[in-house]
């Protein structure tokens, strides 16, 4: 139960980080320093999302 709990944590920030990215993209400027927190947003976003989904998707659940 608890790396299922965690799963969907790491999905919830993954969630998150994605949409920092589009929101820095809509309305940053066109600095690198902008460039390069919306690369590193949605990376991490990305890896964070599939990541937490991954393991909520092969965490068994014991029968008690």
């Amino acid at each position: 139960m608890e790396k299922r709990i965690l799963g969907i944590i790491i999905s919830i920030l993954g969630i998150a980080g994605l949409i920092l990215a589009a929101f820095t993209f809509m309305h940053g400027g066109e600095n690198s320093r902008h460039v390069k927190s919306i690369f590193v947003y949605a990376i991490l976003g990305v890896i964070f999302f599939f990541s937490g989904v991954g393991l909520v998707r092969n965490t068994k659940d014991k029968a008690t």
